[in-house]
């Protein structure tokens, strides 16, 4: 009787068939380990060769781990050359700009202009008339109520890279982009050019007073900018101001109305001031020569002074003689056209003179004249 073939046992498994089975796992498995090992190795390798970062020559660098960073003041920058840190997420590498010259341009209190006219040196046109539109125009409020158009350009450096990091982001999570401090210095910008422009009037911000309301700019942004801990140096700061363009020909009457005052007042000023040296080149003349004529005159008393001591004592040595001559001299140029002169002086003894005159003198043979040729 034949066996049911379905209800016969299998065939037992022979031992050394076993046995190489497991022996091929097992080698699978240590080849897969191998390779997961190589692998692991290479990942470690590149986890922690990404690690290594460089920090350019106008640059500072600031590691941050774990959001704080690593060293304290000054040792917490980094400087230029090849640095290592732990990968992010644990470290975070910062660097800032410190050389270079950053430079943004005020958003507010300019009219509406294209990169296109901006290069062109063009304006938009506005015809006279045309309301200013707030939508499309910004403008500035001067201190006496008027509006002007005002832009500034600002050129700084970062000058404090802990502060721009912690003084600016608060220190939270050490996020720092330059597009953010950008925005922030533009801000302040803003905030300053406005402020400005609230202290000054319009002919001051156009044409009296540019300077000063540049200065004004500048010093009020370093004021807010050292108030909000920016850590930047201003280096520059150009201020740009013009009327509104659909007043344009009004302002440039005013302007050349002031113009020609200007011309006025300085054609009087100059004529006031050669009036005025005239006078004092006048004054000086008479006061000078009435210095001379004192000095004359002071000398010439003088001298009649000396004189007189002179003849003073003459006189008292002999009174009488003195007096003699003194007649003499008196007759002589009283009596200069008369031909004979006689002088009797009284003696000393008071005896009368004697007086004897030739009568029947010769007479006077007259000079002969030359003959004529």
């Amino acid at each position: 009787m034949n066996p049911n073939p379905d209800s016969l046992p299998p065939p037992a498994a022979h031992p050394g068939a076993v046995d190489a089975g497991s022996q091929a796992l097992a080698e699978a498995l240590r080849s897969s380990f191998a390779v997961v090992r190589f692998v692991m190795v290479i990942l470690v390798a590149v986890f922690l060769g990404s690690g290594f970062f460089i920090v350019g020559p106008e640059e500072k660098g600031i590691k941050l781990r774990f959001g704080k960073p690593v060293g304290e003041g000054d040792r917490a920058l980094l400087g230029p050359g090849l640095h290592w840190s732990f990968p992010y997420p644990i470290d975070e590498v910062i660097r800032v700009p410190i050389t270079e010259l950053q430079s943004l341009r005020s958003t507010v209190g300019w009219y509406a202009v294209t990169p296109e006219q901006e290069l062109a040196g063009t304006e938009p046109d506005a015809p006279p008339g045309t309301p200013l539109n707030p939508a499309v125009d910004s403008y500035v409020l001067t201190a006496d109520g008027n509006i002007a158009h005002s832009r500034a350009t600002l050129h700084y450096r970062f000058d404090d890279p802990l502060r721009c990091v912690f003084g600016f982001t608060g220190g939270t999570n050490g996020d720092f982009t330059l597009a953010g401090v950008s925005n922030a210095v533009l801000n302040t910008l803003n905030n300053a050019l406005l402020q400005a422009a609230a202290q000054f009037t319009v002919d001051q911000m156009l044409t009296r007073d540019v300077v000063g309301f540049q200065e004004a700019v500048r010093r009020h942004f370093v004021q807010l900018a050292q108030a909000r801990n920016l850590g930047i140096t201003v280096e520059q700061c150009e201020v740009q101001s013009r009327p509104p363009r659909q007043l344009k020909q009004a302002f440039d009457d005013v302007i050349n109305a002031g113009l020609r005052r200007s011309k006025v007042l300085n054609d009087a000023i100059s004529t006031a001031n050669q009036v005025t040296n005239r006078a004092s080149s006048e004054a000086a003349a008479r006061v000078n020569g009435a210095l001379a004529a004192r000095t004359r005159y002071v000398e010439t008393v003088g001298a009649e002074a000396k004189r007189f001591e002179d003849l003073q004592t003459q006189f008292a040595r002999n009174p009488d003689l003195y007096i003699q001559q003194r007649l003499v001299e008196t007759m002589s140029r009283v009596l200069t056209n008369v031909q004979e002169k006689i002088h009797l002086p009284e003696r000393a003894d008071g005896r009368p003179r004697e007086l004897r005159l030739l009568l029947n003198r010769e007479p006077v043979t007259p000079k002969t004249q030359p003959a004529s040729p």
